[in-house]
């Protein structure tokens, strides 16, 4: 929607038809995911290139490592989306930018006080953790150790873009995703290969252009809520700490953000499975490539429809209507199932094809790729539904179910068979790859069971009101 004044939230998401309601949250996010999905394809696509398969690696592993603690300190972000979901579903816009305020002056906390110092400090032994080989370490440490100290400005873009989405606003968030993506687009192809004085960085080059665009973007952004003509507004708000506020944004956040660090441990160590295998480096570049890169092609849906879902949810469980809650969720797994049919027809009609884009020239690390992608083709039908309901779930405030389980589904179920097998004999990456899949379908399954019991129905969502 439009830029809209403040304290008229988009009543449309909790009165009217709901199928066109989902699909105004959810097809913005989606299209922004796709456009920030460039990000990671142009990254990947140039290293291959300019590189070499190292590079797709030291990428690949880098970026798990750094999600595992970038996860954890921004978990507030979803508890802020509860809090603002609810509150515009009630038409409180005065508690929509009193919790959007303290959410960046903890996320700023957070990021400079323990993202950087822990990364920058504990980077050369997370490498060693996820057993890099030595070429890809030398491409890692200065490529992570930069996404660790100048984190702060993507950090906020992707934490005002959920705010916005959970007020209602898809749309803004995505014209700022486009700005930051051909942004960094343009930094990445100065800054890895070099033009005129600048020199070619390589993998260092990506991290530098990917938090340089975010800063330039979120400092607009944050400009123009301070200036004061979007649906959430800053102008007159108090930054002094409101620890009621924080307290809240930590109870819905922080299971969320257990959550995710457990997912990206898991992430971690599923990698060092794919570190002990016979051809490692040629198993981590194909991993790189085709589940972080060309299996975001389902991510990318999918978690635009888990953002849709969460917004949509929370606004009709404040407004009073949780029946539409449901339907909401309904429509959003449908939508996600029809993305889901083509990316897997596209996987397996033409894998070689996908993973050459990359630079993937090996013949062992094709024979790896397409072999994973044949997996990933099932895989998404199952991770695309789970997050959908993911979203329903958290976005009424029931924050820790999906902590369990991801807990289950994500770490015992993958980890268990990788190490099961690995104890009976030799393992190879089809054991790998078919742990991921078990994994993603105990995910599905537990996580539509768990929102149709209903119990999030019942979860109330309140801030102490200002002190004058």
């Amino acid at each position: 929607m439009a830029s809209t004044p403040s304290g008229h939230f988009d009543r449309s998401i909790v009165e009217g038809p709901i199928a066109p309601a989902v699909w105004k949250l959810a097809w913005p996010t989606m299209l922004q995911n796709a456009f920030g999905g460039l990000q990671g394809i142009v990254d990947h696509v140039m290293v291959g290139n300019y590189v070499d398969y190292h590079g797709n690696a030291a990428i690949g592993v880098s970026w798990q490592i750094f999600l595992v603690v970038m996860v954890f300190v921004s978990s507030l972000f979803s508890g802020m989306g509860v809090l603002v979901a609810r509150f515009a579903g009630a038409d409180e816009p005065a508690k929509v930018n009193r919790t959007v305020a303290q959410a960046m002056i903890t996320a700023a906390a957070l990021s400079v006080g323990i993202l950087a110092p822990i990364g920058w400090f504990a980077a050369p032994a997370l490498l060693d953790l996820v057993n890099a080989e030595a070429a890809v370490q030398v491409q890692a440490l200065p490529f992570l150790r930069t996404m660790f100290v100048a984190s702060l400005g993507m950090m906020m873009f992707f934490m005002l873009g959920g705010a916005l989405r959970a007020a209602g606003d898809a749309r803004t968030p995505l014209r700022l995703g486009i700005a930051l993506t051909v942004l960094n687009i343009g930094l990445n192809v100065i800054l890895i290969r070099g033009l005129g004085p600048i020199p070619g960085l390589g993998t260092m080059g990506a991290a530098i252009g990917t938090n340089l665009a975010g800063t330039l973007v979120s400092g607009y952004a944050v400009w123009r809520l301070v200036k004061g003509n979007w649906v959430i507004r800053l102008s007159g708000t108090s930054w002094r700490p409101d620890w009621g506020i924080i307290r809240a944004l930590f109870r819905f956040g922080l299971p969320t953000g257990v959550q995710g660090v457990a997912m990206n441990i898991a992430g971690v160590l599923l990698i060092r499975f794919i570190g002990s295998l016979q051809q490692s480096a040629e198993a981590q570049a194909a991993y790189a490539v085709g589940y972080t890169e060309l299996f975001s092609l389902i991510t990318w849906t999918s978690v635009g429809l888990m953002g849709a879902s969460a917004a949509f949810a929370g606004q009709n469980l404040g407004a009073g209507h949780p029946d539409r809650a449901v339907a909401g969720v309904r429509v959003a797994t449908r939508i996600g199932l029809t993305v889901s049919l083509a990316v897997a027809i596209l996987f397996l009609a033409m894998p070689r094809l996908l993973l050459g884009v990359f630079g993937m020239r090996d013949p062992a690390v094709l024979d790896i790729g397409v072999q994973l992608l044949t997996f990933l083709s099932v895989s998404g039908f199952f991770i695309s539904v789970a997050l959908v309901h993911t979203g329903g779930l958290q976005g009424t405030g029931d924050t820790r179910s999906p902590l369990y389980i991801s807990i289950v589904s994500q770490i015992v179920v993958p980890l268990g068979i990788c190490a099961v097998v690995q104890s009976l004999r030799e393992l190879q990456p089809a054991d790998i790859w078919s742990a991921i899949l078990v994994g993603h379908a105990t995910r599905c399954l537990l996580s539509v069971v768990r929102f149709r019991q209903g119990k999030w129905r019942d979860i109330r969502v309140e801030i102490e009101p200002v002190r004058t």
